[in-house]
């Protein structure tokens, strides 16, 4: 496959040495095809997904990479690569290790010489997008192989190297285990040089690699004697583990995203304390603990997420420190809480005033809207009483009412399928749902099951042809696969093949979904089961051109009985006639579900000429932005900024320009960091992104530090923590949008007065950031954030920065073909200050 020229494929063969602003699963990314790695596989899971996703589906022809339809089937290929001589990485989160566990662990126990087999999992211990919070470490323990945690955006470029290496030398798969908050951060790196590694030849007898009893015990035996052995001498002198020194007064052992944490407190306190970072968490270099834990004269203290692993091991060593309790709740640290626990007290800030909550939600237009009304409505009358829910957007649906219980991927049907056999009634009374792709990975498993065990009853699919939850990534179901060839695969045949009766409606009519449910609920009562596939394009993968507001409200015919707000994109107060927002995507050109709500045909549609089109309008091309010199500009030592709004708002581009601002500016001699929530796609719900270049660590903020924080969405500033990041008199940026989520009435949303009395003792600056993006032309208000970037730029210290950096920046993140859109936001951003 030849690819075209792109960001990934010049980041893979740049020089050595240059430095980069990269996301840490990007930087992984292009080290693993700047060191040579042959093959990537994976299934999508947040945060691991961008690896492949953004990263190294970029460059299929410098790497064979694929997602499979499941983490277990990943590992299989993974493992087949390694035994045509391959190093192979492959890709999951922790509950995709799991899933994967049977051929995890007995692939780990193979002793011959293979291609390198390397696992990269990232963790989530918030979580903020994962549904548990187990600590794989004592499995990577009980299946000897070696663990490596990048502590670093750097780390996170060379990990696949050093895994690999390890691997192919030691004869055994290796995990990274690679914290969040490093996977979604943004960090500055220095490219490492590129290498080629030529693939291991293989003989052709691959019989030593089979788990039968025999050849099991003979590998746990050469294990124990050998791999362990050599392992543990090599974590011993591994220049990988660092000693930070201070006077020996107190010590600190920590690993992973940590150590930035526990730098960014000995940085903001000048704390006197020795850290000992740790590259390997398995096996541990014992000897280097010991060494270190002597060299303190005072407290030892064990900085680690997850579970206390690390803790519990130096314990059994026999050496005292000080770490978790027993039970302890908390499972991933920041730089204050490390604070803390080290003894200096962190700036704190007591709201009265509490936030929205904002849970997230599905996103207007979203095929799944009509199934969630009408289950919604089947409830309320008796008609149905519990729903199994599954992994995927599907999940979202338990906000709307129309999902109940969510454990693990492809687990709906096999729990609706437990809870009728042991109540035979119900089996008109329940449902199970679950989302295409879902039903690939591991549901249809669950749906053989049912048949093979005879149980009636109704099993959904919505099938929106993409693993959209993660991103939009193909899955069997989308008309293409990861290389852009054509998917032959069925759904409802294969359904069909299962013995199960199949029905496929559209998502985007709903008296279709109606009928279909209750003639498979009467066929359930007598003993029928019924698989229906509802059908309709993840809107996020519909066409910007297929977008837009489509309708219009007669207030003549209105009766305000607001029946039709059950999308974002439409909106009203209480007593209003609704109308149509920035948010409306005119369900991609399909029956809109809002328009089929109201009982007095009181919703229009508009004329072709009259559509809002979501893609917004064209301007005209900008001035040449000149380049300047800063060698006369005294810029601050550190610049530092959080930023708070809602899924969908454009944190994640303003994070972007940021990094490239600050690159500019020069702050890459030192150090860039830019951090987000994980998840980011969440629509609807709380988002933060954290920005922070020079003598800085963290892409996790210690309270007291930032010059400014941003609120793109006004009660985003009542979010716990938020305002105490600021320093002292800082300035507190806010847009004048409200957006009340569907979740609460408009009387709910907090009071606006008492808001910003929440500002009281820093500059409260408010900007009309939105309706500047309208009055420009973008009636999306899409380029609202881009306003609020031109507003910062006037904002001290930030506007020491001149304009011309900020626009030579914002020009460089820009897509070509937003460019004079973005400028005049920019500019007039400036304007309102």
């Amino acid at each position: 496959m030849i690819m075209k020229e792109n960001k990934i494929r010049k980041l893979c063969k740049e020089e050595a040495g240059k430095a980069v602003v990269l996301q840490g699963n990007i930087a992984f990314a292009v080290g693993c095809v700047r060191s040579g790695i042959h093959s990537a596989e994976g299934y999508p899971g947040t945060p691991s997904t961008e690896v492949i996703d953004r990263g190294l589906s970029q460059v299929q022809d410098m790497i064979t990479v694929g997602w499979s339809v499941n983490e277990a089937v990943a590992v299989g290929v993974g493992l087949g690569h390694t035994l045509a001589g391959r190093d192979t990485v492959v890709t999951m989160k922790i509950p995709g290790l799991f899933q994967a566990g049977d051929l995890f662990t007995s692939a780990s126990c193979y002793t011959d010489p293979r291609g390198a087999l390397v696992y990269y999992i990232a963790s989530d211990f918030t979580p903020s997008s994962t549904q548990h919070l187990v600590d794989p470490r004592y499995l990577f323990k009980s299946c000897f192989i070696p663990v490596f945690e990048p502590g670093n955006h750097q780390e996170m470029l060379e990990a696949a190297e050093i895994g690999a290496d390890i691997s192919r030398q030691f004869k055994t798969p290796l995990a990274i285990l690679a914290s969040g908050a490093l996977c979604h951060s943004e960090g500055l790196v220095r490219l490492n040089p590129v290498s080629k590694r030529e693939p291991l030849v293989m003989g052709e007898d691959l019989t030593v690699f089979n788990s039968l009893p025999g050849i099991a015990r003979k590998n746990y035996d050469i294990i124990q004697a050998e791999r362990m052995k050599a392992l543990t001498a090599m974590v011993e002198a591994s220049p990988l583990n660092k000693v930070i020194k201070g006077s020996g007064k107190t010590g600190v052992i920590t690993y992973g995203a940590n150590t930035a944490y526990v730098q960014e407190v000995k940085e903001a306190f000048g704390a006197d304390m020795d850290i000992l970072s740790l590259a390997f968490t398995n096996p541990l270099p014992v000897d280097v603990i010991r060494h270190f834990h002597a060299s303190i004269k005072g407290d030892v203290y064990v900085i680690e997420d997850g579970y206390h692993f690390v803790q519990d091991e130096i314990e059994r060593l026999g050496l005292e420190v000080k770490g978790k309790a027993l039970f302890s709740n908390l499972t991933e640290y920041t730089p204050a809480l490390i604070a803390e626990k080290l003894g200096y007290e962190v700036q704190k800030k007591t709201l009265t005033t509490q936030p929205v909550k904002r849970p997230p939600m599905i996103c207007a237009g979203c095929p799944y809207r009509l199934f969630a009304e009408v289950v919604y409505k089947m409830r309320k009358r008796g008609k149905l009483e519990t729903i199994f829910g599954d992994i995927g957007c599907n999940s979202l649906l338990c906000f709307l009412g129309a999902v109940d219980t969510g454990v693990a991927m492809g687990a709906s049907e096999s729990k609706r399928t437990g809870y009728v056999l042991s109540r035979p009634d119900k089996a008109d009374k329940c449902i199970s749902v679950i989302g295409d792709s879902t039903e690939c990975h591991s549901g249809m498993d669950a749906t053989r099951n049912t048949v093979f065990r005879n149980v009636p009853g109704l099993k959904i699919v919505l099938d929106n042809y993409w693993t959209a939850m993660t991103g939009g990534q193909p899955a069997p179901t989308s008309p293409v696969n990861l290389a852009g060839e054509p998917c032959a695969y069925d759904l409802v045949k294969e359904l069909d093949a299962t013995g199960a009766r199949t029905t496929v409606v559209s998502a985007y009519e709903r008296k279709e979904i109606q009928k279909a449910m209750k003639q498979a609920l009467d066929d359930a009562a007598n003993g029928v089961f019924t698989t229906l596939v509802i059908r309709g394009c993840c809107i996020k993968k519909v066409p910007p051109k297929e977008k837009g507001i489509r309708l219009k409200v007669n207030a003549d015919l209105c009766d305000t009985c607001h029946t039709c707000l059950i999308c974002p994109g439409i909106e009203a107060k209480p007593g209003d006639v609704p109308s149509f927002n920035n948010l409306c995507s005119g369900c991609g050109g399909q029956h809109q579900a809002c328009l089929q709500m109201c009982p007095f045909n009181a919703i229009e549609t508009l004329a072709e000429e009259d559509r809002i089109r979501t893609s917004g309008p064209t301007y005209d091309d900008p001035p040449v932005i000149p380049s300047i010199s800063l060698d006369h500009v005294a810029l601050p030592k550190q610049l530092i900024l959080a930023i708070r709004g809602v899924g969908g708002q454009g944190n994640l581009f303003f994070g972007r320009v940021m990094t490239q601002l600050a690159f500019l500016a020069g702050y890459g001699e030192k150090n860039i960091v830019k951090g987000e929530t994980h998840g980011m796609a969440q629509m609807g719900g709380p988002v933060i992104s954290t920005f922070a270049c020079g003598s800085v660590f963290s892409p996790v903020l210690m309270p007291g530090k930032a010059d400014c924080v941003i609120a793109m969405e006004v009660s985003e500033m009542l979010r716990p923590g938020f305002l105490e990041l600021l320093k002292p008199g800082g300035t507190i940026l806010t847009s004048r949008t409200m957006v009340v989520p569907q979740s609460i009435s408009a009387g709910e949303y907090p009071d606006l007065d008492q808001i910003k009395k929440a500002s009281d003792g820093y500059n409260l600056i408010e900007v009309d950031v939105l309706d500047k993006a309208v009055e420009i032309g973008d009636a999306t208000g899409k380029i609202a954030n881009v306003v609020m970037m031109g507003a910062l730029s006037k904002i001290a210290p930030f506007d020491l920065i001149p304009e011309a950096v900020w626009l030579n920046a914002l020009k460089d993140v820009t897509p070509a073909q937003a460019w004079g859109g973005n400028y005049r936001a920019f500019v007039a951003g400036r304007g309102l200050l």
